[in-house]
């Protein structure tokens, strides 16, 4: 028993002297451009919630309706009797929304993608991937037993060498939105190319979902790409929609395979009822309040002005992750620490999460931002001398 100790304790000790170990935040407050830490009230560009629906009277109300019809917990697993109305209800909804004949809810997206994953491939497929994929698709291509391959961020041309070289299944999968760099797949390239080499493509557009799009469909709307084109698409209720679990969208076969053969489904116990009455109604406001998606892009590009006008290298991206790369590990959470001093929360990227060298401050924009918060923001970076030491 003493070895694993000391083998934990050392790894830990590891990862505080390469400035890499993490802390949780115990939040005092729902989320929103305000949150409570402790005794201080901070500004708040660390969250997923981009059109600011997390603490929205209607999802709350929602959820408060959802827990009074059907309890508070499933009961059971989808498959055993934990499949409720209200389930039901938000699948059809999801499917209706992104143009496609199904959808299966899963209670995270890291239960969604690594258990399509393993439904798809088998040994002796190829499964092939953009180098800054999310964990979650990198872990499922490893355990699907399939053969993982790699290719350069968004780089087409080894994408298509690779391609070229195969002669059994090939998967192709990808970001819509990549977490923490913030910008765009090429999906319309992308597909044309799977298309040509008769790989299926799946996206996951946990960051893109509510956001991008004109009805904000995400990524795949925004690319004018449907289900032909991109045959498994995931995506979160977690972040732009303000409520929690995840969805596969896809074609009859793909949805039914995955509620007969995916572990993560058969095995799980349904996510609360409650909550999918909350994401009827978050999809609802998605649908009828369209002035969100337009308030968060202005004050991305508001942003982008007062950054340019400091001489903040900003990477070439117009959505609400802007990452400002750092590139010391120390250095980032020494930038994260005078930044939350001057009232304002940023989180400090690093190793694992992002590549060696690229420690960043990621910084998320929301639709409940104003004006004035994002250029409390702008001077807050300015005051802790991030505009002089940014990499």
């Amino acid at each position: 028993m003493s070895l694993f100790r000391e083998r934990l304790a050392a790894s830990l000790e590891a990862r505080r002297v390469e400035h890499l170990y993490r802390h949780r935040r115990i939040l005092g407050s729902s989320q929103g451009p305000l949150v409570r830490l402790g005794d201080r009230e901070l500004l708040n560009f660390c969250s997923n919630d981009y059109l600011g629906l997390a603490a929205h009277p209607k999802l709350v109300a929602a959820l408060q309706q959802g827990a009074r019809d059907y309890g508070v917990g499933s009961g059971a697993s989808h498959l055993v009797c934990g499949h409720s109305r209200a389930h039901q209800q938000l699948e059809e909804a999801l499917a209706d929304y992104t143009g496609r004949p199904r959808a299966l809810l899963f209670g995270s997206g890291f239960a969604a993608n690594t258990a399509t994953l393993s439904v798809l491939l088998q040994p002796g497929d190829t499964v092939l991937q953009d180098r800054l994929n999310h964990a979650s698709l990198l872990d499922g291509g490893l355990h699907s037993g399939a053969r993982l391959s790699r290719f350069p961020h968004n780089d087409l041309d080894t994408l298509e060498r690779k391609l070229a070289r195969l002669s059994g299944p090939a998967l192709v999968a990808v970001d819509g939105v990549f977490s923490m760099d913030g910008d765009v797949a090429p999906l319309a390239p992308l597909a044309e190319l799977c298309q040509r080499h008769d790989a299926w493509l799946m996206v996951d557009d946990a960051h893109g979902f509510g956001v991008l799009g004109q009805r904000g469909a995400g990524s795949l709307e925004a690319a004018g790409l449907g289900c032909g084109e991109v045959p498994v698409l995931m995506a979160t209720l977690g972040k732009a929609l303000g409520c929690s679990g995840a969805f596969v969208a896809g074609g009859e076969e793909l949805v039914e395979a995955l509620i007969q053969f995916a572990r993560s489904y058969v095995y799980s116990t349904a996510m609360p009822p409650a909550l999918a009455v909350a994401g009827l109604a978050a999809l609802a406001l998605l649908r009828e309040e369209a002035w969100r998606r337009e308030h968060l892009q202005h004050l991305v590009a508001r942003f982008r002005r007062g950054a340019e006008q400091l001489g903040l290298p900003l990477a070439d991206v117009g959505g609400p992750i802007q990452p400002l790369l750092i590139g010391d590990a120390g250095r980032a959470v020494a930038f994260s620490e005078a930044l939350r001093e001057r009232g304002v929360l940023v989180g400090a990227i690093r190793p694992p999460t992002v590549p060696v060298g690229t420690a960043r401050l990621r910084i998320t924009l929301t639709a409940g931002h104003s004006e004035q918060q994002v250029d409390q923001l702008l001077a807050a970076l300015e005051q802790a001398g991030v505009t002089r030491h940014a990499a």
